[in-house]
Protein backbone atom coordinates (compact mmCIF):
# COMPACT_ATOMS: atom_id res chain seq x y z
CA UNK A 1 0.00 0.00 0.00
CA UNK A 2 1.12 3.54 -0.79
CA UNK A 3 1.95 6.55 1.82
CA UNK A 4 0.52 9.46 0.65
CA UNK A 5 2.79 12.00 0.39
CA UNK A 6 3.22 13.80 2.91
CA UNK A 7 1.48 17.79 2.91
CA UNK A 8 3.44 20.96 2.99
CA UNK A 9 2.04 24.04 5.04
CA UNK A 10 3.09 27.57 3.94
CA UNK A 11 2.26 31.40 4.78
CA UNK A 12 0.63 32.91 1.88
CA UNK A 13 1.07 36.70 1.56
CA UNK A 14 0.21 39.79 -0.77
CA UNK A 15 0.76 39.70 -4.35
CA UNK A 16 2.74 42.94 -4.85
CA UNK A 17 5.41 40.97 -1.99
CA UNK A 18 5.25 37.43 -3.37
CA UNK A 19 6.46 38.84 -6.30
CA UNK A 20 9.33 40.61 -4.92
CA UNK A 21 10.33 37.47 -3.57
CA UNK A 22 9.88 35.28 -6.50
CA UNK A 23 11.97 37.86 -8.19
CA UNK A 24 14.82 37.74 -5.89
CA UNK A 25 14.46 34.00 -6.06
CA UNK A 26 15.09 33.72 -9.58
CA UNK A 27 18.09 36.33 -9.88
CA UNK A 28 20.35 34.32 -6.35
CA UNK A 29 18.51 30.65 -6.60
CA UNK A 30 20.46 27.59 -8.77
CA UNK A 31 18.00 27.82 -11.80
CA UNK A 32 18.36 23.99 -12.28
CA UNK A 33 17.10 23.66 -8.03
CA UNK A 34 14.62 25.89 -8.30
CA UNK A 35 11.50 24.48 -9.00
CA UNK A 36 8.95 26.39 -6.24
CA UNK A 37 7.66 29.81 -5.79
CA UNK A 38 9.22 31.97 -2.77
CA UNK A 39 7.49 31.20 0.39
CA UNK A 40 7.42 30.80 4.42
CA UNK A 41 7.11 27.15 5.54
CA UNK A 42 5.35 26.69 8.43
CA UNK A 43 5.62 22.71 8.93
CA UNK A 44 7.55 20.80 6.43
CA UNK A 45 5.42 17.57 6.96
CA UNK A 46 2.07 17.13 7.65
CA UNK A 47 0.07 14.20 7.56
CA UNK A 48 -2.17 13.91 4.69
CA UNK A 49 -5.39 12.93 6.39
CA UNK A 50 -9.08 13.95 7.40
CA UNK A 51 -7.67 15.50 10.26
CA UNK A 52 -5.27 18.08 8.96
CA UNK A 53 -7.94 19.03 6.63
CA UNK A 54 -9.95 19.81 9.24
CA UNK A 55 -7.90 21.75 11.77
CA UNK A 56 -7.00 24.16 8.66
CA UNK A 57 -10.73 24.60 7.71
CA UNK A 58 -11.57 25.72 11.60
CA UNK A 59 -8.55 27.77 11.72
CA UNK A 60 -9.81 31.39 12.49
CA UNK A 61 -7.45 33.73 12.02
CA UNK A 62 -7.40 37.77 10.87
CA UNK A 63 -4.90 38.63 8.10
CA UNK A 64 -2.09 40.47 9.67
CA UNK A 65 1.47 42.25 8.76
CA UNK A 66 4.60 40.75 9.11
CA UNK A 67 8.23 43.13 9.39
CA UNK A 68 10.78 41.80 7.01
CA UNK A 69 13.83 42.85 9.49
CA UNK A 70 17.15 41.54 7.10
CA UNK A 71 18.72 38.61 5.59
CA UNK A 72 19.63 35.21 7.32
CA UNK A 73 22.10 33.07 6.31
CA UNK A 74 21.61 30.06 5.61
CA UNK A 75 24.83 28.22 5.75
CA UNK A 76 24.31 27.25 2.05
CA UNK A 77 21.83 30.10 0.87
CA UNK A 78 20.41 33.68 2.16
CA UNK A 79 17.01 34.25 2.97
CA UNK A 80 14.94 37.53 4.43
CA UNK A 81 14.07 37.02 7.75
CA UNK A 82 10.95 37.67 9.23
CA UNK A 83 9.26 38.83 12.35
CA UNK A 84 5.92 38.73 13.93
CA UNK A 85 4.35 38.24 17.32
CA UNK A 86 1.01 37.26 15.32
CA UNK A 87 2.97 34.40 13.50
CA UNK A 88 4.62 33.07 15.97
CA UNK A 89 1.05 32.83 17.37
CA UNK A 90 -0.44 31.30 15.05
CA UNK A 91 2.52 28.43 14.39
CA UNK A 92 1.86 27.78 18.40
CA UNK A 93 -1.77 27.18 17.72
CA UNK A 94 -0.93 24.98 15.02
CA UNK A 95 1.49 23.38 16.58
CA UNK A 96 -0.35 22.17 19.23
CA UNK A 97 -2.70 21.10 16.93
CA UNK A 98 -0.43 18.88 15.15
CA UNK A 99 1.79 17.92 17.94
CA UNK A 100 1.43 14.03 17.98
CA UNK A 101 2.58 13.94 14.27
CA UNK A 102 5.40 16.83 13.76
CA UNK A 103 8.34 15.79 12.40
CA UNK A 104 11.76 16.81 14.22
CA UNK A 105 12.78 19.37 11.84
CA UNK A 106 8.75 20.94 12.56
CA UNK A 107 9.43 20.67 16.48
CA UNK A 108 12.23 22.47 16.75
CA UNK A 109 12.84 26.12 16.94
CA UNK A 110 10.78 28.38 14.63
CA UNK A 111 13.05 31.00 12.18
CA UNK A 112 10.59 32.49 9.78
CA UNK A 113 11.90 33.39 6.55
CA UNK A 114 11.87 33.61 2.63
CA UNK A 115 14.63 31.78 1.00
CA UNK A 116 15.93 33.12 -2.17
CA UNK A 117 19.01 30.90 -2.34
CA UNK A 118 19.91 27.48 -2.06
CA UNK A 119 22.00 24.82 -2.42
CA UNK A 120 25.31 27.28 -3.09
CA UNK A 121 28.86 26.79 -1.79
CA UNK A 122 29.06 28.89 1.88
CA UNK A 123 31.06 30.98 0.63
CA UNK A 124 28.55 32.13 -2.79
CA UNK A 125 25.55 32.41 0.15
CA UNK A 126 28.13 34.80 2.14
CA UNK A 127 29.23 36.94 -0.53
CA UNK A 128 25.12 37.16 -1.36
CA UNK A 129 24.40 37.49 2.05
CA UNK A 130 26.24 40.50 2.85
CA UNK A 131 25.38 42.27 -0.84
CA UNK A 132 21.81 41.84 0.51
CA UNK A 133 22.47 43.30 3.43
CA UNK A 134 24.59 46.06 2.49
CA UNK A 135 21.09 47.11 0.08
CA UNK A 136 18.58 46.43 2.49
CA UNK A 137 15.55 48.06 3.70
CA UNK A 138 12.86 46.79 6.10
CA UNK A 139 9.81 46.25 4.47
CA UNK A 140 5.78 44.93 5.79
CA UNK A 141 4.45 42.10 4.03
CA UNK A 142 1.03 41.23 4.35
CA UNK A 143 0.13 37.56 5.94
CA UNK A 144 -3.00 36.69 4.08
CA UNK A 145 -3.92 32.88 4.81
CA UNK A 146 -2.51 29.67 4.16
CA UNK A 147 -1.56 27.23 1.62
CA UNK A 148 -1.28 23.60 2.01
CA UNK A 149 1.04 21.69 -0.58
CA UNK A 150 2.03 17.82 -1.18
CA UNK A 151 5.43 17.25 -1.61
CA UNK A 152 6.33 15.74 -5.10
CA UNK A 153 9.82 14.75 -4.67
CA UNK A 154 11.09 18.24 -5.50
CA UNK A 155 8.11 20.38 -7.12
CA UNK A 156 4.53 20.57 -4.82
CA UNK A 157 1.08 20.19 -6.06
CA UNK A 158 -1.30 22.83 -4.51
CA UNK A 159 -3.97 21.43 -2.40
CA UNK A 160 -5.61 24.48 -0.93
CA UNK A 161 -5.77 27.80 0.12
CA UNK A 162 -7.50 28.99 3.48
CA UNK A 163 -7.71 32.62 3.79
CA UNK A 164 -7.36 34.25 6.61
CA UNK A 165 -10.52 37.29 7.51
CA UNK A 166 -10.14 40.47 6.92
CA UNK A 167 -10.17 42.88 9.25
CA UNK A 168 -12.94 45.27 9.45
CA UNK A 169 -11.57 49.39 10.07
CA UNK A 170 -14.42 51.37 11.89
Amino acid sequence: MNTPAPLILTLRIDEENQFFFNQQRLRYFPPSKNVLQAHLTLFHQLPDDFKTYDILERLESQVFNLSVTGLIHLGHGVGYRIESAELHALRAKLSGYFSTVLIPQDKQGFRPHITIQNKVSPAEASQLFQECSAAFTPMLIEAQGLDLWRYLNGPWEHIAFYPFQQTMNL
